[in-house]
């Protein structure tokens, strides 16, 4: 007797008792008391408050509360109700997307098995699987999904289909004495076993438990946000305490420098920022939804443009998912290639790439590979589009390969019933089955393993003719595709179909799972791109090594991780083979360590751990649930080619954040130069702080956000990703902000110095020049577009004007008058201003046309672009 713990006292295990009569009734409640149901643990819940805190603790989100705090002292409660808004909106959307992502635990269940059925006092029950608990005797067979870790006792040509856990695409026989893992699904025989482990102890547990613990860092531009927010807070408070003391040791009145110095601090935070942001994304997920990507996170559809390295699982993501007959050898050495979609009983034959007509001797092997058979194929329905294999995927795919030849299934079938057989054995590993032909003789059919077939006395060949096959399969074999030899024979009497004799060889069929259509210019995109895909497979190396081959990630010589080995990966390592879900994990984190922003692709359960803790999860939408919930983007049509064109539409909104950056930080450097420097030039206060607020309500309101719907530039995708490391500021554009800046300042000072010098309103011109100088800045950072061609972003064109109407009118309408405090000016004066005003705009436009042209290439696009070197 062995006992074990329980919460309600000591259970006994009687480990000598008849297992074949299962557990008590009594004894299995107990066991349920004592260990709890076989479900997976779902997550703990999170207050709400909890999510919305951490929502508000964003340094710009905080630094955009601290806005609206000064805009509502000083009154101006429209701009700090479009401020809460804002916050209000961005809080909102990011609790929503946190409460999906938690829902990956939770979809596990729906891949445990609802029912399962056991034996207890030596009769059989079905009971719901949660009640499963250690020591039940459970049973399955073809179509079930099997309830908990079992260790089998009896297996009848047993093969389960573990690719949802595993990632191998073939299906796996299992024997007495093996496991079978919680979440696998019968394939085809039947089994019985003990259970092992339940809930969390099981194989689906264990993942479950790697997604829990799985929480991904924010994103890329999140963290680029994050530090401009702390960076513009710091630089916030310095330029007011500044602007304070210089106007308090002037002479002016402390109450009305205070005022102006938190003005300044207004002008200094570009609140529109997170406007901008979210209607980029917004638009952004709009056009991926109409691509069929589906981001369950708003940021994941800028997080793509931003990725260094791509982590494509194998099964089902960069293959069709489905065994297929891709390679075909016939007794004489005719070699063949095989093609078709899926399980669909169409394709075409050819031979040294050139389509031919099917000849005898492969009909024949194909015909053979039929009758030995137990599959069959499922014509597409309402529930399903595609066709699907009914039993062994393997022996579906043989099927398929006979109807690709010409041959109808069921029509070959009943003209060559079967009279005998011997079922898949997996100590010899072949099937041998007899059929009376229509002249009342007997073809024998036997395949199997090369190893098992190809030799004396069940062939009768020469050495020679079985040399020639045995290397033949060797080398389809390294292509990492799944051989089986084909051997017939026609008698005059049914033979014993157990220990059959003298046939003669039929040939040789290469199942595969086949790349999806057009996954090798997928992988070249992404390397025009500047990514790295990488391969990672529960696969075996030489199968994941003969499709990193087709892809052009792998040649003889280049590294491979095995994670069978203890060998820590190479730096340059494309394919990892024999890979585990906890390994995936440990891959993404070394990945993210070295500094790449990756995207991990995949579909199965194993995939979910990996998924969540990229940073940027993509599911196929045909996948398992539990891949769809963990993450961040679902592809509709499993067709990896979509997640080439999302990398361009990330990369489009980045650069529309950049452009709205490098527009409102610029007219934020230009107002405070000209607060800092007026003094110096004889202009005291050269803005109110009414004034500030009102040049920023229009400057960084609807023409800003318009500037998030600006098209994509030209050879978007033929660039590098820019550096992970990199600051939303890098790559120039802080410099350009500053001289931007400067620039605005010097025509707006020189305006106002202008207007003091001929005694006009000059604090008037200064405040028009200004808000006109900024909208005219707004026009010159528009995306480049080839010549000829209209504006792709009318909206921005609409409110530049807009707005330059209501800056006007801040000094032609008596009301905004008295609320600004500026002054009337003529049509003439407005003319010159207007004129002046154009001036910043025009430089800026004109400078970056002559950098664009000198990197422009001999297409009339860009030029060369840094890329990632393929094997």
């Amino acid at each position: 007797m062995t006992t074990i713990g329980g919460r309600d006292g000591i259970l006994v295990d009687p480990v000598d008792r008849d297992v074949s009569v299962g557990l008590d009734a009594a004894e299995a409640a107990a066991r349920l008391r004592a260990t709890g149901p076989n479900t997976v643990a779902a997550p703990p819940r999170q207050p709400v408050t909890a999510r919305v805190l951490r929502q508000l603790t964003d340094p710009l989100v905080a630094l955009l509360l601290a806005a609206a705090a000064v805009t509502a002292a000083l009154g101006d409660y429209p701009d700090t109700a479009v401020i809460f808004l804002v916050v209000l909106v961005n809080t909102v959307i990011g609790v929503v997307q946190e409460v999906r992502a938690d829902r990956a635990i939770a979809a596990l269940d729906q891949l445990a098995a609802p029912t399962a059925r056991v034996v207890r006092d030596g009769r059989e029950l079905v009971v719901p699987a949660a009640d499963i608990v250690r020591g039940d005797l459970v049973r399955v067979e073809a179509g079930d999904v099997v309830p908990a870790d079992l260790s089998l006792v009896e297996a009848s040509r047993l093969h389960l289909d573990e690719s949802a856990l595993t990632g191998e695409s073939v299906t796996v026989g299992r024997v007495a004495g093996d496991e079978a893992l919680a979440g696998t699904v019968v394939t085809i025989g039947r089994a019985t076993g003990t259970v092992l482990r339940t809930g969390a102890a099981s194989a689906l547990g264990r993942i479950s438990a790697l997604v829990a613990g799985t929480r991904p860092a924010g994103t890329p531009l999140q963290r680029r946000l994050s530090a401009l927010g702390r960076v513009l807070g710091l630089v916030a408070v310095v330029v007011s305490g500044l602007v304070f003391a210089i106007g308090v040791v002037g002479g002016r009145p402390v109450v009305d420098m205070a005022i102006t110095a938190v003005s300044l601090v207004v002008a200094a935070v570009p609140e529109s920022l997170p406007a901008v942001v979210t209607l980029a994304l917004a638009l952004g997920a709009r056009r991926m939804a109409a691509a069929h990507a589906i981001p369950r996170q708003l940021h994941a559809v800028e997080t793509l443009g931003s990725v260094t390295v791509i982590a494509s699982d194998k099964t089902g993501t960069l293959t069709e998912g489905r065994m297929a007959v891709q390679q075909a050898v016939t007794g004489d050495g005719a070699r063949y290639g095989v093609t078709g979609s899926g399980y669909a009983p169409t394709g075409t034959v050819h031979r040294d790439g050139e389509a031919v007509a099917v000849p005898d001797r492969l009909r024949q092997l194909a015909r053979a590979g039929l009758l030995c058979n137990d599959a069959a194929l499922s014509p597409p329905d309402d529930e399903r589009p595609e066709w699907g294999a009914v039993g062994d995927p393997l022996e579906a795919a043989l099927v398929a390969f006979a109807a690709r030849c010409g041959l109808d299934p069921q029509a070959t079938r009943t003209a060559w019933p079967r009279v005998a057989e011997h079922p898949f054995d997996q100590a010899q590993r072949r099937m041998v089955t007899v059929h009376r032909s229509c002249d009342q003789r007997y073809l024998v059919v036997c395949k199997g393993a090369p190893e098992s077939v190809l030799g004396a006395p069940l062939l009768d060949a020469t050495d020679e003719e079985i040399a020639e096959l045995t290397s033949t399969a060797h080398r389809l074999a390294t292509e990492g595709l799944r051989v089986l030899a084909v051997a017939a024979a026609l008698t005059e009497t049914v033979p014993d179909p157990a220990s059959p004799t003298g046939l003669r060889p039929v040939g040789l069929v290469a199942v595969g799972d086949p790349l999806r259509e057009g996954a090798p210019r997928v992988a070249d995109s992404f390397d025009t791109a500047g990514v790295r895909l990488l391969l990672i497979t529960g696969d075996h190396p030489a199968t994941a090594t003969a499709i990193g081959g087709r892809l052009g990630l792998w040649r003889a010589g280049d590294p491979l991780a095995n994670g069978d080995d203890d060998e820590a990966a190479h730096p340059d390592t494309r394919i990892f083979a024999r890979t585990q879900p906890e390994q995936k994990l440990d891959i993404i984190a070394g990945l993210q360590a070295r500094g790449e922003v990756v995207a991990m692709t995949g579909d199965g359960v194993n995939d979910a751990p990996a998924l969540r803790r990229a940073d940027i999860g993509v599911a196929m939408g045909g996948g398992t649930e539990v891949a769809r919930q963990a993450a961040d983007l679902v592809l509709v049509d499993d067709d990896l080619s979509t997640v080439a064109n999302a990398i361009g539409e990330g990369r489009r909104i980045y650069d529309n954040i950049r452009r709205f950056l490098r527009y409102a930080l610029s007219g934020g450097v230009a107002e405070i130069l000209v607060m800092l420097i007026g003094p110096l030039f004889g202009l005291p206060v050269p803005l109110l702080p009414a004034q500030i607020l009102w040049i920023n309500l229009l400057t960084h309101g609807v023409p800003g956000v318009a500037l998030g719907a600006e098209p994509a530039e030209p050879g978007t995708l033929r660039r590098a990703p820019r550096s992970p490391q990199e600051s939303v500021l890098g790559a120039g554009l802080g410099r350009d902000v500053l001289l931007t800046g400067a620039l605005i300042a010097a025509v707006v000072l020189g305006a106002g110095v202008l207007a003091a010098h001929r005694e006009l309103p000059w604090q008037s011109v200064v405040f028009v020049v200004l808000g006109l100088a900024q909208l005219g800045v707004a026009l010159a950072v528009r995306a480049p577009r080839p010549a000829g061609t209209r504006s792709g972003n009318p909206g921005l064109l609409v409110a530049v004007a807009v707005s330059a109407l209501l800056q006007v009118g801040g000094v032609l309408l008596a009301p905004l008058r008295d609320l600004l405090g500026t002054e009337a000016l003529t049509p003439s004066v407005l003319l010159a201003c207007a004129a002046v005003s154009v001036l910043p705009g025009l430089v800026l436009r004109l400078t970056r046309s002559s950098a664009t042209d000198a990197d422009r290439g001999d297409d009339g696009t860009n030029g060369p672009r840094p890329r990632t070197v393929r094997p």
